[in-house]
């Protein structure tokens, strides 16, 4: 079992832009390839940040007010910068936040939670770009049909990691829901059936209809 990496989702030709790119190069790009964010490469084609849509609007949201209405709060340091800035390297987020091209989908959807991004630039082993990955990306391996999802439970996860004869458990998948029938050895073994299941790209969830012949946990009944 293996989850699919970044290289095989990532969109290959990207946008960017160099530092010395002047603002209104920028937008235009942005409106052009109907993208919200660019990444800002050197001079070796390394990702050195990213500009986006909201780095940009700072420019618009630090305009004087000359309407008598109330003025949104005045900007700290860093984003009045941003602000007054003209080129790339002066109105880009850095440093960049990139994804290796051999992170798995997991890795790759962690980092952008955790950021509370949308993309991520794809590097290399010397952190030359190579990509982009987006969570629309990230999403299509919930594409996957059913019967490839079947065949990779039944034989990469039950038969090879966790030893189990094709007879004990009947899958069943559909809609990506994953159907899971039959009697395992013992009752620890069903918690680690049930993960490694659905930790398999294109899983949308498990339905669990497992029994066990040996309660090797020995619990007390409720109630006992």
């Amino acid at each position: 079992m293996q989850h699919r990496k970044v290289s095989d989702l990532m969109t290959r030709h990207v946008v960017s832009v160099g530092p010395d790119a002047p603002f209104k190069d920028i937008v235009r790009l942005l409106a052009e390839n109907e993208v919200t964010a660019l990444p800002v490469v050197d001079g070796g084609g390394r990702a050195v940040g990213v500009v986006s849509e909201a780095d940009l609007l700072r420019k618009a949201g630090d305009q004087s007010r000359i309407d008598g209405r109330v003025p949104l709060p005045p900007l700290e340091a860093w984003e009045r910068a941003k602000a007054e800035g003209a080129r790339a390297e002066e109105l880009m987020s850095a440093p960049a936040v990139c994804a290796h091209r051999d992170w798995n989908v997991v890795e790759a959807a962690q980092l952008m939670e955790i950021q509370g991004i949308k993309r991520l630039p794809v590097v290399d082993d010397t952190d030359r770009l190579v990509g982009i990955v987006s969570r629309r990306d990230l999403l299509r391996i919930f594409l996957r049909k059913d019967d490839a999802i079947r065949e990779e439970i039944e034989h990469d996860v039950l038969q090879q990691i966790l030893g189990l004869a094709p007879a004990q458990v009947a899958v069943a998948v559909r809609g990506g829901r994953v159907e899971l029938r039959g009697v395992i050895e013992t009752r620890s073994l069903i918690p680690i059936v049930l993960r490694l299941c659905g930790s398999v790209d294109g899983v949308v969830g498990i339905s669990d209809h497992l029994s066990f012949r040996v309660d090797d946990l020995g619990r007390v009944p409720l109630g006992a």
